[in-house]
């Protein structure tokens, strides 16, 4: 077992199947998590009936309520390590991001110098289709302010397309990333980065949803604010990166 895509759902009974489809024809060993967040429309209950499609490859966890993406992340990211798996993504339901992307992501750790790596937005030859201009504005405008604040040499900090080498999860002690939407995104990337891992990013282009209900919210935004103030404040009085000798690099 090497490859596990983790996929946080609420309410994505219209996209849920079309997803693992297009994981799986991938042909390229991925493993897929499920983490459910006891879905009303019925998400979890489909993943159950395509389990028995999938026996050895696709995997489900319900969680009661919504908790929130980033709660579920860790859940998945505890899972993938408890069952042993080297290369962990993280990626939407909603198909914003391309499955065939993924291959890319995985090379870019597996063989190229990457111990994180980051489907990117806005690096040259990626780009964004069919958003509105508020939500141009809320993502360039994180990753500016993001940089400013806590230095993170990453073009797209917000980007939740993103794989993780075993090590680097590892490393991290999960249980203190409490954030939930665009804080939990810049704050994992800011912990691997002042950890000593190097982050790589690879461009992709991200369509908006086609089908289902944003989770954006303007809590989240806000969050995404305070929580950067947060994250390089914490960073300041984290005993495990003083310990650290290695500069933090990026390519």
């Amino acid at each position: 077992m090497e490859k596990l895509v983790i996929i946080p759902t609420y309410n994505e009974i219209e996209n849920i199947k079309a997803i693992i489809s297009a994981v799986f024809s991938l042909n390229q060993g991925y493993h897929i998590l499920i983490v459910d967040d006891g879905s009303p429309d019925g998400t979890g209950k489909l993943v159950e009936q395509l389990m028995l499609e999938y026996p050895k490859q696709l995997f489900l966890e319900e969680r009661s309520g919504k908790l929130g993406l980033g709660t579920a992340y860790i859940h998945g990211f505890k899972w993938a390590l408890n069952k042993g798996y080297q290369y962990i993504f993280e990626m939407d339901a909603d198909f914003s991001h391309n499955p065939k992307d993924l291959e890319r992501l995985y090379l870019a750790c597996k063989e190229g110098k990457g111990d994180v790596s980051v489907g990117s937005r806005y690096i040259k030859g990626g780009e964004v289709l069919n958003w509105p201009m508020d939500r141009h504005i809320y993502s360039r405008g994180g990753a500016i302010y993001t940089k400013f604040i806590t230095w993170l040499p990453v073009k797209d900090p917000t980007a939740g397309f993103v794989c993780y080498k075993r090590t680097v999860l590892e490393s991290m002690d999960l249980d203190k990333v409490n954030f939930v939407g665009y804080a939990f995104q810049i704050g994992m990337k800011f912990i691997a980065w002042k950890l000593g891992f190097k982050i790589v990013e690879v461009p992709i282009t991200f369509q908006d949803r086609k089908t289902g209900v944003s989770k954006m919210s303007k809590g989240i935004i806000l969050e995404g604010i305070i929580g950067v103030l947060k994250i390089q404040r914490q960073s300041m009085f984290n005993p495990q990166f003083r310990k650290l000798n290695s500069t933090p690099t990026l390519n």
